[in-house]
């Protein structure tokens, strides 16, 4: 998919970051959008850039990933307003920090709900449309932390763990079958968005330091950067795109170090995080 003038793209979590950056850089391109967040008044600002970006046409929906019900909804009214779908970008997302001796479990089922199942309803819903397009793309939005582990990052780590797996063997599956879609997997690293910043923590974790701490010292990309790399990523379909320096060196580090790179990792973050409350 090299030319994406006139694709039906969907995009979640298009309110703010990566998602508004995406929204952005494909309706320069000429893509009509169905674009999708919990937060209406950001939603509806991406809207208004995009529009003036280029995109010919621009459906919005306030849509909560989570929500099965609604989702299914969802994907049957942009199919129908559009009459097709190209792609579907599954970028909605949410962060939680906490050790799991400390983490709720109503907190853990919070971002189980958006990170993966979020995912899988998108996937699942669209991917009937994308087979039928004839020309289809898959873009999961997978993480840094769904190569390797962090500590404080136990519940991120495990769905965006699960969205790299989901995802490798949705391509597969799709070569085997011989559809034309192409899926891609993504794993940024230090993004400047709110992710931080809007992330649940559980008691014994100083939002504001941890916060502070990724967007200070970790959040070195911009979204607009990011998303050019990933929609070069849809056109070149890429298996996997990494985002961003630190991406690529964590990611070469973990295969050459194997599984003792938990050592390290422990090592280090004990010297750098947050302490934790008492």
């Amino acid at each position: 998919m090299k030319n994406l003038s006139n694709k039906v793209v969907v995009i979640t979590g298009a309110g703010s970051g990566i998602g508004r950056a995406l929204a952005l850089n494909l309706a320069a391109k000429g893509s009509r959008l169905a674009l999708s967040d919990v937060n209406a008044a950001g939603l509806a600002e991406t809207a208004q850039l995009a529009t003036k970006a280029g995109s010919p046409d621009v459906r919005t929906a306030t849509l909560d990933v989570a929500d099965r019900e609604a989702f299914a909804s969802y994907a049957a009214g942009v199919a129908e307003h559009f009459g097709q779908v190209n792609v579907v970008i599954n970028n909605a997302g949410v962060a939680l920090a906490g050790d799991v001796v400390d983490l709720d479990y109503k907190d853990m089922d919070w971002i189980v709900g958006i990170n993966f199942w979020g995912v899988v309803h998108g996937t699942k819903e669209f991917l009937p449309h994308l087979i039928a397009s004839g020309d289809g793309h898959v873009v999961n939005l997978s993480s840094l932390f769904g190569l390797l582990a962090m500590p404080g990052q136990s519940a991120y780590n495990a769905t965006k763990f699960a969205v790299r797996g989901f995802t490798e063997a949705l391509r597969e599956e799709m070569l085997i079958a011989g559809h034309r879609v192409g899926v891609t997997s993504v794993h940024p690293g230090g993004i400047k968005t709110a992710i931080a910043r809007n992330a649940r923590v559980s008691d014994k974790e100083d939002k504001a330091a941890t916060a502070k701490l990724f967007d200070e010292k970790l959040a070195k990309m911009t979204p607009e950067r990011a998303a050019e790399i990933i929609v070069k990523g849809i056109q070149k379909n890429q298996a996997r795109v990494l985002v961003g320096l630190d991406a690529h060196a964590l990611h070469q580090f973990q295969k050459f170090t194997g599984s003792r790179y938990e050592d390290v990792i422990a090592l280090v973050s004990k010297r750098v995080l947050p302490a934790k409350a008492v």
